[in-house]
């Protein structure tokens, strides 16, 4: 590879946060590689989604990857016998861990963008988590960018030499509104993305999970209407 070329691998849910960081690592001139995750989640929606943004962005490569942790359950997103949380108020989203928690997701759907980077030859990874708007999560923090680093980087081929790994968190310290109004500057079609924790068959979203509410609260604070459908 070109020392010219900067290319690296980026998680794609098809959410509003990881395809603004896709949006943001293209138009910085990076080649990215996609991966995604059939993980067991409820909502498929986002896998389709997440191909849309694929060829949208017209990615090097796009993986979905299969790792079944609904199999584990203890998350409302994959356990069909728990329910999404719905209409928590402000105070209440920023309070405790949610059931919408998978158990370390991130650590997971990290290490094995690190796999794919690795058998790529690359050291750049990306990730689109946020730190100040979002449901309580502990893989959204500073700590899990900076603890996940090291980690690359003992459990891999740089602990032998070569360039370090480098995991690029863009989002991590803006807002929600400051996320969209980013990728509006950059042409980003939001009605593209999905976030919704609940979307029905047809994929329109619940209006009234906690992402839903944070997206909506965000929108409406930048006075633009959410481009994505609703039922309600």
């Amino acid at each position: 590879m070109s020392n010219s070329v900067k290319e690296g691998v980026v998680l794609l849910s098809g959410g509003l946060d990881s395809a603004t960081v896709v949006a943001m690592a293209k138009a910085e001139g990076w080649r990215i590689h996609g991966l995604s995750f059939d993980y067991g989640q409820k909502q498929r929606i986002e896998l389709e989604r997440a191909s849309a943004l694929a060829k949208q962005f017209e990615l090097s490569s796009h993986c979905v990857f299969r790792v079944d942790l609904g199999q584990f359950g203890g998350s409302s997103l994959t356990d069909e016998a728990m329910d999404v949380p719905k209409g928590r108020s402000e105070e209440e989203l920023g309070q405790g861990i949610p059931s919408t928690y998978v158990p370390a997701r991130n650590t997971v759907f990290m290490s094995l963008a690190l796999a794919r980077a690795e058998s790529l030859g690359l050291r750049h990874l990306f990730i689109g988590i946020n730190a100040l708007d979002y449901s309580g999560y502990p893989d959204c923090r500073p700590a899990f960018v900076e603890a996940f680093t090291a980690l690359a980087n003992a459990a891999t081929r740089a602990a032998d030499g070569g360039p370090p790994y480098e995991v690029h968190a863009p989002l991590l310290h803006l807002t929600k509104a400051e996320i969209i109004a980013r990728g509006l500057e950059l042409g980003l079609d939001y009605g593209l993305t999905r976030s919704c924790y609940e979307s029905d068959e047809a994929g329109l979203a619940c209006g009234h999970c906690d992402a839903c509410i944070l997206r909506l609260r965000a929108f409406e604070s930048l006075g633009i209407e959410d481009p994505a459908p609703y039922r309600s």
